[in-house]
């Protein structure tokens, strides 16, 4: 019985906490490269193209590379 009210004060609070992610934009911060291929329908090699002249910001952490949505956003705003 103790249990139960365990459980159901857990998911009570639970519901009266407002969650860490209301405030948070709806835009993501950056995407994977084979992200941006979806999101825009550029093929990878014009993706690492644009990045080599610098149109596109990236951000690498470790060996992941980060296209910055920013920037992806910018790149349509411009054409």
């Amino acid at each position: 019985m103790s249990r139960a009210r365990t459980i159901e004060d857990r998911h009570s609070a639970a519901e009266a906490t407002p969650t860490l992610f209301e405030d948070l934009p709806t835009e993501p911060i950056c995407v994977r490269v084979a992200a941006a291929v979806k999101l825009t329908g550029i093929p990878r090699s014009t993706l690492y193209e644009l990045i080599g002249s610098g149109e596109i910001e990236t951000a690498k952490i470790g060996r992941s590379t980060f296209i910055l949505y920013a920037s992806l956003k910018r790149l349509f705003e411009k054409h």
